[in-house]
């Protein structure tokens, strides 16, 4: 019987499982390398926010995150896409405490905040919003931005201002009851309460989802433009070829694991993320 800890290739020299493993990753695309591991733990040194090794999910014995890795550097805007039941979103809420952490942790500017309250959070300087039921439809414009700094009410004046600079529609409609916005105003409510409280990051899922391609391409572009402010964002996003175009990095989860990560431009030329992930749309352009 051969021995198990050895092959032998095709000039007959014998191969250990180390040359075996070397072999393998000398094989990897660079966007599947910086997915590893040994390259997360490289390259996530001195991360704003990381999460590394993360087990999660919803209900007992059921895992939607298998051993997920991510880092966010300050001052970047990282998108996450992938198929879907990928585990997307749940990492975005599993990094805002609301999914039960089986093993694996959260850290900001080297804190463990693993499984931290949302009230804690926010203090800390993180910003969440939901993909879904994300404003206070029964409150106008203004009392919607209130509730937006219930911890410093104090900085409502110096908060709003900036909020309305970058989301004018707040200024101009501030009497306005939310539940008489469309989708794509709520949207800009919803990201502009986020900032009241003068977040470092901010957590988007899925902005895009169910608004028109105008209104999609608004969200894109002020979700730059807040980054450009200094606020550091991960984005979660099904609409991924324009999540790639705006994003500094991008992470592609498959199956609650990173499958790929590298610049956005880089991923939206990559053969096995267009073939996969992207489609055939993305291939002809």
């Amino acid at each position: 019987m051969s021995d198990p800890l050895f092959e032998v290739d095709e000039t007959g020299e014998d191969l250990t499982r180390a040359e075996q493993a070397t072999a393998a990753a000398a094989t990897l695309s660079p966007a599947e390398k910086a997915a590893t591991r040994e390259e997360h733990e490289r390259l996530a040194e001195g991360a704003l926010v990381r999460a590394d090794d993360l087990v999660a999910g919803y209900v007992p014995g059921v895992n939607i995150l298998r051993g997920c890795d991510f880092y966010l550097q300050d001052g970047e805007l990282v998108g996450i896409i992938g198929p879907n039941g990928a585990g997307k979103s749940t990492l975005l809420k599993t990094i805002f405490g609301l999914i039960p952490v089986r093993s694996g942790s959260v850290t900001l500017r080297g804190e463990n905040i693993t499984s931290a309250p949302a009230h804690r959070l926010v203090s800390l300087g993180v910003g969440y919003v939901p993909q879904n039921n994300n404003v206070f439809p029964s409150l106008t414009l203004e009392e919607n931005m209130q509730m937006g700094v219930y911890l410093r009410p104090k900085t409502f004046r110096e908060r709003f201002d900036y909020v309305v600079e970058l989301f004018p529609l707040l200024g101009e409609r501030r009497k306005a009851k939310a539940g008489m916005l469309s989708g794509g105003e709520r949207q800009m409510v919803a990201m502009g309460r986020a900032l009241m409280m003068d977040p470092s990051v901010l957590l988007l899922d899925e902005p895009s989802a169910g608004l028109s391609p105008a209104y999609q391409d608004e969200v894109f572009i002020r979700c730059r433009r807040i980054n450009a402010t200094g606020v550091s964002i991960i984005m979660v996003e099904q609409n991924a070829r324009r999540c790639l175009q705006i994003c500094d990095r991008g992470y592609v989860l498959d199956k609650g694991r990173n499958a790929y990560t590298d610049t956005g431009q880089s991923l939206m030329t990559d053969p096995k993320v267009i073939e996969l992930y992207l489609g055939t749309l993305a291939k002809a352009q």
